[in-house]
């Protein structure tokens, strides 16, 4: 089927789904569904990542177009509506993933430590970056920023509130940074 002929079954297919007819709504989906496929996977591999995501993609573009197609203007052809959702969907999905890049722990059991070893330089340095700050800085750094705890877990330890963790954090890494900058120089 060529794009103008295909085009013109769909948003057909659609109005009549619209109008309640579930057959065709039925073959609306059947027909959407490879043709969403193959925009999700190549919409991944652009972006470098595997196709693993490719049918989560497929579904949630397949409901955004059953909750909103009563949005769908049925004047205009339906095809570049159902793309754009499409690509949303992709975009959200690469969102969600976001720039992990995943590598079996075997391609690196050569390489990684075994064993302890003494603390590094760069402990060390951030150890004596860290007791130049207020205490009540250091803290909230050390916690979040070091330790990676989350600002609710911090404020719970530290018995401050929320949005004076996240007042702390700021000035300390903003002290941070211009001590940083300065040894830099």
């Amino acid at each position: 089927m060529r794009g103008n002929e295909r085009e013109q079954e769909w948003s057909s297919l659609m109005r009549a789904a619209i109008a309640g007819d579930d057959a065709s709504y039925a073959d609306l989906l059947r027909q959407l569904t490879p043709v969403l496929r193959a925009l999700a996977r190549r919409g991944l591999a652009r972006a470098g990542l595997a196709e693993t995501d490719t049918e989560d993609v497929v579904q949630d573009t397949l409901l955004a177009i059953h909750l909103k197609r009563q949005t769908w203007d049925s004047t205009a052809p339906v095809g570049p509506w159902i793309f754009a959702i499409a690509r949303h969907k992709t975009i959200d999905a690469l969102r969600r993933r976001g720039r992990r890049i995943e590598v079996p722990i075997d391609d690196l059991a050569d390489v990684l430590a075994s064993g302890a070893e003494a603390p590094s330089l760069i402990v060390s340095d951030v150890d004596r970056h860290l007791d130049a700050l207020p205490d009540g800085q250091r803290k909230v750094v050390r916690l979040v920023a070091v330790d990676g705890i989350s600002i609710e877990e911090a404020s719970m330890k530290l018995t401050m509130s929320r949005g004076a963790v996240r007042v702390a954090l700021h000035r300390g890494l903003a002290r941070l940074a211009t001590r940083f900058r300065m040894d830099d120089t």
